[in-house]
């Protein structure tokens, strides 16, 4: 995947780390960032927790630096954390994520789960958004008695399903 996020000076921070049963958010099956009041409202600080969303050994987390201190936050999520939000038309195809990072559509690494479509990629899976599906679909075909496959020009692959574990 292809970062698209400033480097922080974090040598001289300090860090707090607050576990993921103790953070006050979480992500929903569809990418959405709740609290307990409900879902995000405002564009802008959904917009800075999906940029912020890293991943170490521990899993996922959004950080947010103030002042001498770096918060690094786990949170919970339904799947995954990442989400194919838009599709752009290049050569390989490439996937715009929830955290503004680019990476290649893979047709091999395509499956469906529970009725959705996913990537997967190194140490997770990402999930299609309904707008990445609605520009993935002039390249998706039904093929009656053996099911979904992608063609890109005049190459197809079969998406296998999977079962939910």
């Amino acid at each position: 995947m292809t970062k698209n996020k400033q480097p922080v000076e974090k040598a001289h921070l300090q860090e707090v780390i607050i576990p993921k049963e103790k953070a006050v958010f979480w992500m929903d099956a569809q990418g959405r960032w709740c609290n307990r009041h409900g879902r995000f409202e405002h564009k802008r600080i959904i917009d800075h927790f999906n940029r912020s969303i890293e991943k170490d050994e521990n899993g996922y987390y959004v950080t947010q630096v103030r002042g001498s201190i770096r918060e690094k936050v786990y949170f919970s999520y339904v799947v995954t954390p990442l989400f194919a939000v838009r599709m752009l038309k290049k050569k390989p195809i490439q996937l715009v994520l929830n955290t503004g990072e680019t990476t290649a559509l893979d047709p091999c690494e395509l499956y469906v789960e529970s009725d959705h479509l996913y990537q997967k990629v190194e140490n997770g899976c990402i999930k299609f958004t309904d707008r990445a599906l609605v520009a993935l679909a002039p390249y998706l075909e039904e093929e009656e008695g053996v099911g979904l496959r992608i063609r890109i020009g005049e190459t197809h692959w079969y998406i296998p399903y999977r079962t939910a574990q």
